[in-house]
Parts: C-alpha cells; structure tokens; sequence
C-alpha cells in the first residue's frame, strides 16, 4: 500500500490527486460509490455504538441513516465505522470499567482516521461520555447524538418505568409478587428500543452533552423512535458539517463556563449521580476541572426545578413537553454563563431568546418556576469528611430529608457476595437506624465502582415496613435509583481510604445539609486497625493497563496517562 501522506489525518486523503489519493477514492469506489461522492468534501465520520449487546443503542442503525442524508445533503461526504459499546445490564463488573477503553477507542478512530470531522452516535450510560472524553482528546469537530429515551410502559394498568423496578424488586424478595405477575413484568419492563425512560445518567448525560454544546439544543429528550429523532439526526449530520467546515473542535465548546453549566443543570433536573464522575473525566481530556469546591458552591446555589422520575412523581415526556433542557437553562437565569456556545454554534443566549419567542407551553408541574423549586438547592451534596476525605456524593433528591442528617452504627459488608450472603439474615445485628456500609467496590476494588451502593433493604426490616435507610459506599448506583445512599467514598478502601478501617458498631454521621461525611472512632483506634487488602496487580492485558493508570472518583476514574495538563486559568481549591 502507497506510504505517502502517511501522517494525512483528514479528508485531504480522499481529494488529493497523487497515488494515496487514488487509493482512498478507488477502494471508496469498490463499495459501489459515486466519482463524484468520493471527492465530497468536509469528510465526516459517524461513530456508531450500536450492537446487539447494547439493546439500548439498538434504534442507532437508524439514526446513522438518517445522519448520512443530512451530511450528504450538506455537500459532505459520510462514513460510518463501528466502535465497542457498553451496555450496562450486560457488562462484567461494570461498564465503567471499560468507559476508558471505550474513549481511546473512539479517540484513535477519530486520530488515525482521514475525517474531518465526527458525528458521535451513543445512548447507554457510559458510551456518551466515552464518546465525548475521546473526541475533545483527538480535537476534530465533533457532535453527539444520543439514542433517546424509550417509550413508557405499563402494568397494571399505571405508567411503568425502569425506577419502578427496585421497589418491585423488594415486593419480589418479600413474596408479595409471584410467578406469574413477576413473569408479566419482565414482558413489558422495557417496551421498546432507546435508553432508560427516566434521569438515569443515560438522559442526563444526553442533556449535559446538550448543555456543553455538543450536542443540538432540544434534542435529548426526543423519544427514541420519533420522527422528531430521526429529523433532529438529519440536522445533526448538516451541523457536523457546519463544524467541520469552520474548525470549531470540542475545547471551544467544552469551556470552565460551559462545565458550570452543565454542573448547575445536572442538579436543577436531579439528574444521575454518576455524571458527577463523567463531568470530571470530560473536563479532564482539555485540562479542566471542576473539584469539590466548586460544585458544592454550585449544588448550593442551584434551584432543584425539574420534578420528574426517578426523584419525582412525573415522566420525561412531561419534562420535553415543559420546553426540555431549553426551559431549564432559561429558568435558572443569571446562573447560566449564557456566552457559552450551545451546539448550533451561538452562544446560548440566542438559542435562549428565540426560546421565550417560540414557546407557547403552559406551566407544567414537570418543570417548576425557579420561585417555586422542588428545592431551593443542593439536588446533589458533596460530603467531605473523615470517612470520606477526598469526597463522597449523596442525592438529596433522591432522598427523604428526614434522613439527609443521620446518625448510627454501623453494620459492615466486604464486598458484594458478604452482601448478599447475610443481608437477608434474620440475625443481622441490624435496625432502621443503623447505617449500611458496603466497601471494596471502588475504582480499583470492585474494578470499576459497579452499581451496588444501592444496597438493599434487610429483609427484616423490609418486613417491618422499612423502605430507606442510610447506606453508604465507595461504589456507584443506578442513575434510575433512589434513596439515602452515599456513594463514591474517597479514598476507597482498596486505595487505603478509611472506609477500610470501619468496623460494625462504629458510629457514622451523615450532614448532607453541611456536607459532612464522619466516622466517631478515635485516630488512636483507627491505627491499630488492619487496612483493607490492595487487590492484586493483574499480569496482563487491559486489567493490568486498568489496575495500574485508574485514578480514584474525584479526578473522574480516568487513566492518569489520557488527563491533559491542567489549564492555567484553572483554580482547584480542592
């Protein structure tokens, strides 16, 4: 094969008039294309993460079609390629585990590719952060567009939504649904193609990308398989041409101001408490960051203003009929830095004013006015504390207040297999006051935080009438999940972090009012405990790559080698 231009990265490749011009045009050709489409120009890529293990991002097939008119229709020319996709029912341990495999996927396609540009197709919890954190790493023009939530099913004749399954789940272990109705439900829990019909990280994930200007205002919650989806992809192949044409790449979208913004809305919504990590990891690839600090000045300030599934009572399609992640970002008002760029390229402030012009919406209790919030602040708290000294995350949202202060002793499990081998019991030295601890599930431990610090209810407690109680992790949860539960403890155990050294009976406080995370144990006693064990060192493969680069939840559990340079305006008071 001709090794000239070897280092030719965009779609020059296909234009040029010497022999590896040639080639790229006449292999283009044997796939039964056109003269004329193989000289188009800009060159834009769309990344696809569709596969049968990701039922979710199965509609993708789909909206990649429907991409390619509008790159075509734009002048330019498309080309889809495949990349791993990350399901989260399916992946073992979890599919935070491979995200970064995913991102240095996407990036070297991108990188090594001749393309001039990338439209990101994803939808699954972890595959839209992916997307982004390798593409703001290879620096092409770049935009997302996620699969979509799917449709509502019902049961029993009530709306059903992924959510309703935990408490389902806990009627299911107290015998109070049998066989044949349990049976029933896994006929109609998911109705359809696209993403968890609820803010689980999946949608808020897809709204934070819009947020950040990558993706398309209004589209992150159009239904999986709508027209409405299938026109928002066509605009979003002409965009990606748009972009391409003028050079914007991802670091002029994915600014500090933009990040704020995409902090404020995750916690106006109640979104998913796993975007706390994602945020940190996107920012990271352009040498950003967050920090503790700052989002707990931001949690604190932001209005909660969305009320919808899984923290409230109502559906996502409430929340698109009250204006979407538009109506948001206008109600927060003077909180949002409006200069920074939505997707279309202007900054939000022009998208926001031809909002107020065009929206003939009546209130909706889905979305409230910012003098009447479902909370006047702080849907996530970021605790800091002895137990917890670089952070840990509590959802008080998701949480009923009367448990945001807590104290009690607490009942230890190591791990998920000590969970499920004594929660159930009858023995378990355990109350309604005590405080749940489940740890060696963090980045190293678990490997890869898996979704288990929603720790079930004891059954003797469920049997009591007991629905929440405080529990407390260095694991992720389900962004569909509620509840009292404290997550993403740093240092984990594994990593020395002091949730190693807690015993049962020692005395946890929780403050997520203050933002405080503390174990009542003395330093003295503390150092005659044994610290949890450092998992082995895997000998190869992506484990080992794994075991040696993660970094702990506060830095975004990416690999230490993939985090740009901090920016010199940045100031972590962290």
């Amino acid at each position: 094969m001709s090794q000239i231009g070897t280092q030719t990265r965009n779609g020059d490749a296909f234009h040029s008039s010497d022999r590896d011009g040639f080639l790229h045009r006449a292999f283009l050709r044997g796939s039964g294309r056109s003269e004329q489409s193989v000289r188009a120009r800009p060159v834009i890529g769309i990344a696809n993460s569709w596969s049968e293990l990701n039922p979710c991002n199965a509609g993708l097939r789909q909206l990649a079609e429907a991409v390619k008119r509008g790159i075509t229709r734009a002048g330019g020319l498309a080309l889809e390629f495949p990349t791993i996709s990350l399901s989260e029912p399916f992946v073992r341990p979890t599919t935070l585990y491979l995200r970064n495999l995913m991102a240095m996927d996407v990036e070297e396609m991108i990188t090594a590719s001749p393309l001039d540009g990338v439209v990101l197709l994803g939808g699954c919890d972890k595959t839209v952060p992916a997307q982004l954190m390798g593409a703001a790493s290879a620096g092409k023009p770049a935009i997302a567009l996620a699969a979509g939530p799917r449709a509502t099913g019902r049961w029993n004749g009530e709306p059903q939504t992924i959510d309703d399954l935990w408490p389902l789940a806990d009627k299911r272990r107290n015998g109070e649904i049998d066989d044949v109705r349990w049976a029933r439900l896994e006929g109609c829990l998911i109705p359809g193609v696209g993403t968890c019909n609820v803010l689980g990280t999946a949608v808020t994930m897809a709204l934070l990308a819009e947020t950040l200007g990558m993706a398309l205002p209004g589209t992150s919650l159009l239904p999986a398989t709508s027209a409405a989806r299938a026109a928002a992809a066509e605009a979003t192949g002409r965009r990606a041409v748009e972009l391409a044409r003028s050079g914007r790449a991802p670091d002029q979208f994915i600014t500090p101001e933009a990040l704020e913004n995409a902090f404020r809305v995750l916690c106006a919504v109640g979104g998913s408490t796993n975007a706390v990590i994602h945020l940190e990891a996107i920012a990271g690839r352009l040498g950003h960051r967050l920090g503790l600090d700052a989002m707990t000045e931001w949690s604190r300030t932001t209005p909660v203003l969305a009320d919808v599934r899984p923290s409230g009572p109502h559906l996502l399609e409430d929340l698109q009929d009250a204006g979407a992640l538009p109506a948001v970002l206008d109600r927060l008002g003077h909180l949002v830095h409006t200069d920074a760029l939505a997707g279309t390229g202007e900054p939000w402030s022009a998208v926001l004013e031809r909002h107020r012009e065009q929206d003939g919406r009546t209130e909706s209790p889905a979305l409230r006015p910012a003098a009447e919030p479902v909370f006047e602040s702080g849907a996530l708290a970021l605790l800091r504390g002895t137990l917890a000294p670089d952070g840990a995350v509590f959802k008080r949202s998701g949480a009923e207040p009367g448990l945001w202060r807590h104290r009690g002793r607490a009942v230890v499990f190591d791990g998920p297999a000590d969970l499920h081998a004594r929660i159930d019991d009858p023995d378990l030295d355990v109350d309604a006051d005590s405080v749940l601890v489940l740890r060696g599930v963090g980045p190293l431990g678990g490997p890869g935080m898996p979704e288990v610090g929603q720790l079930p209810i004891p059954r003797k407690l469920l049997d009591k009438g007991v629905t929440d109680m405080v529990r407390i992790s260095d694991a992720r949860m389900s962004g569909t999940a509620t509840g009292a539960v404290v997550l993403h403890v740093a240092p984990e155990s594994a990593a020395g972090g002091p949730l190693g050294l807690v015993a049962d009976g020692d005395v946890i406080v929780l403050d997520a009012m203050t933002g405080r995370l503390d174990l009542e144990v003395e330093a003295a006693e503390l150092a005659r405990r044994t610290p949890a064990a450092v998992p082995a060192a895997p000998e190869r493969g992506y484990a080992a790559l794994y075991h040696r680069h993660i970094t702990q939840s506060p830095e975004g559990c990416d690999f230490d080698f993939l985090v740009a340079a901090r920016s010199a305006r940045e100031g972590e008071q962290s």
